[in-house]
Parts: C-alpha cells; structure tokens; sequence
C-alpha cells in the first residue's frame, strides 16, 4: 500500500512538473513575442511594465518548479523553497506598483494612498521572508555541522 501511495505522490509531482514546465516555456514566449512587437511599434518604454511583469511570472514559475522537483526528490516539503517562491511574488508585486506610480497618481489621491499602503505592507512581509529564509539557512548550517550528519554524508 505504501509504494503505490508513494508511485502515487511520483505521478502527482511529474504531471505538476509538466505542467509548470509548459506554462512557463507558454508565458516565456508571450512575454518575448509581446517584447519583439514593442521594439517594432515603438511602444516598448510603455509596454516594460507588463514585460516586468511577465518576466517575474515566468520565474516565480520556476521557482514552483524547483519546488515541486525538489519535494519529488525527498518525498517531502521543505519551507525554504515556498519561501523564494513567496519572496519573488511579493518582489514582483512590489515592481509592478513602483511603476504605476504615475498612474496612481493622476488616479487620485485615495488610489495613492491605498497603493503605499499596499507598499508598506510588501516591504513588511520582504523583511519577514528574508528574516525566516536566513534563520532557516543559520538552522540548515548547524544541523550540518553535528558530527553524527557529517558522518552520515561520507558514507
């Protein structure tokens, strides 16, 4: 019962990884077909904000990819790779409404208002992601250094 859960979960993972395979090769090529016509109409310096933005999709995908192959790889979850996942997110967002500052502001100043607010709370949950991702990396180095693990790595 126990390897057909775990060919299971094997079969869950690779179709999760195709998928987000095919989704970011899919955006990879929007996001380049939408560059290349900019250049060619001139409208790219107006259209970078959406480039950006599909940039960072792509690689927010990858990221889930990585975590998708490295839980297929060790049958388990593992928190550092949610939180990159979670940090290029609120990195993009935090990119996408620094540039549309000058729409907001011809918006009004209650669209302006609520984006810094968004803002601020972006760069609160950054300093909350980078904080846990250190303390998880701090936390990895020493549980590395115990003598039993090192002993166990040789082998």
């Amino acid at each position: 019962m126990v390897n057909v859960l775990s060919l299971t979960e094997d079969v869950v993972y690779a179709g999760l990884g195709l998928l987000l395979a095919m989704g970011a090769v899919a955006l990879l090529v929007f996001a380049f077909r939408d560059g290349v016509a900019a250049l060619f109409s001139r409208s790219f310096a107006s259209q970078v904000v959406g480039l950006l933005d599909h940039i960072l999709l792509v690689l927010l995908i990858i990221e889930l990819l990585y975590t998708v192959q490295v839980s297929f790889r060790e049958h388990g979850l593992l928190a550092e790779p949610f939180l990159v996942v979670a940090l290029i997110a609120v990195i993009r967002r935090v990119l996408v409404l620094t540039a549309e500052v000058p729409k907001m502001l011809q918006a009004g100043e209650a669209v302006f208002r609520h984006n810094l607010w968004e803002l601020g709370l972006l760069t609160v949950m950054i300093a909350v992601l980078v904080a846990s991702l250190v303390m998880l990396q701090r936390q990895t180095r020493r549980q590395g250094r115990e003598p039993g693990l090192e002993r166990q790595d040789a082998a």
